[in-house]
């Protein structure tokens, strides 16, 4: 079954994403998708990975991958390229499910569990604006939440004071504006609300020491990215000195990035996305390591409905899953707009869609909208059936 066709579908009203559909001689057509930094992304995937998966065997997904990353490695691979791939390799497995008739979490191996744990990233868009609604009332939020079977929360409110010194120094005064939203959940909701701080790398270790120890007392679930991950010895230090276990980082791309900071016990839970990391395949590997290191992982999911579906399939087989991350404004604004898939949180967990492959099918009228940006690459390819790298200047077409 050849790859005869890669789509990308971007439309002017999601600007962070776009959709990628992988088309084979057989007619079936994989979805995948990935987030953040488009441009990039789509240049990586038409420029340089699209040539080298035409016209090869749509099933043979772990050759495919290793074949482009030994590609990749010659210019250094975690960035737009990885992205790229990730899509692509996200709608092989979709291809693969459709092929057997078989969800992806059989193609994985089965489930651990029936149902899949989440908390929501306090985000918006369009009518559902859970952002501003922690920065006005965050325990009129709490209680929404929980009303729609949400039982986990993230919110970041200690960004806004780091640009003034370049995330160098956070001020006591800044320290208790920052906990104002934190009080408010525990007092609209007690404990019935467990709360996650994300603080997006903003801050050095000092800083986070001191935001840490006013977050100790409100029984904090965790804190997400303290610092960039381009620090793993001061984040392994912070996560000593505090008893808020620390997750990081979504920004490691692959298992080998993952490695290191496992070997060097930087946070007691790790986070990946599939959209990013390299893709499905690729996160379980990096699963596999944490467990064996003993470590749970979050599953980073800001995206569209097809990475959605992909970490509810992921999710289900992983068994040392903490968390998938989701986001209410996304799921029940433009996921049911983009295709049929409209999941519901019930008791703090999502039901994992039957497939074939992720189960997810795009509207057809997604591909008729005016605000549609298309591009294709299709054909042969340059690669021409080659499954493994050898002399990197015997064939000068492969780049």
């Amino acid at each position: 079954m050849k790859i005869i066709a890669i789509e990308s579908l971007q439309w002017a009203e999601y600007p962070r994403l776009m959709v990628v559909r992988v088309h084979t001689d057989s007619g079936l057509i994989g979805l995948g998708e990935t987030v953040d930094k488009i441009p990039g992304a789509k240049g990586a995937l038409h420029g340089t990975v699209a040539p080298l998966v035409l016209g090869q065997d749509a099933l043979d997904i772990e050759g495919l991958w290793r074949f482009v990353m030994d590609n990749l490695m010659y210019h250094g691979y975690a960035g737009a390229e990885t992205r790229a791939l990730s899509a692509i390799e996200v709608a092989l497995w979709d291809i693969m499910g459709k092929h057997y008739n078989a969800p992806l979490y059989h193609l994985l191996g089965g489930k651990t569990r029936q149902k899949v744990p989440t908390y929501n990233t306090c985000i918006g868009f369009g009518p559902v604006q859970d952002y501003a609604a922690w920065h006005e009332d965050a325990g009129a939020l709490a209680k929404s939440l929980l009303a729609d079977g949400i039982k986990a929360m993230k919110i970041w409110p200690f960004d806004q004071f780091s640009e003034a010194s370049f995330g160098q120094y956070i001020s006591l005064a800044d320290v208790e504006k920052g906990l104002t939203p934190v009080r408010q959940i525990r007092d609209a909701v007690g404990t019935d609300m467990e709360i996650g701080i994300e603080c997006h790398f903003r801050w050095n270790r000092v800083s986070m020491e001191r935001i840490a120890r006013a977050l100790e007392p409100y029984h904090i679930l965790f804190v997400e990215d303290v610092m960039s991950a381009v620090y793993p010895d001061e984040i392994r230090e912070f996560s000593r000195r505090t008893s808020i276990p620390v997750i990081g980082s979504e920004l490691l791309m692959t298992r080998w990035q993952l490695r290191e900071w496992l070997e060097k016990h930087v946070s007691q839970i790790v986070m990946t996305d599939p959209v990013w990391n390299g893709g499905i395949a690729e996160t379980r590997k990096i699963a596999n390591i944490a467990e064996a290191f003993g470590v749970p992982l979050v599953l980073h999911n800001v995206a569209g409905p097809i990475c959605h579906a992909a970490c509810m399939h992921l999710g289900a087989h992983i068994p040392n899953l903490y968390f998938v991350e989701s986001v209410r404004a996304f799921y029940q604004t433009y996921f049911p707009i983009i295709s049929e898939f409209a999941p519901k949180v019930v008791d703090g967990h999502f039901a994992i869609p039957e497939g074939p492959g992720l189960g997810v099918d795009l509207r057809p009228e997604m591909l008729k909208r005016p605000d549609l940006i298309y591009q294709i690459s299709e054909g042969e390819g340059l690669a021409k059936g080659r499954r493994a790298m050898g002399d990197h200047w015997a064939v000068e077409e492969i780049r």
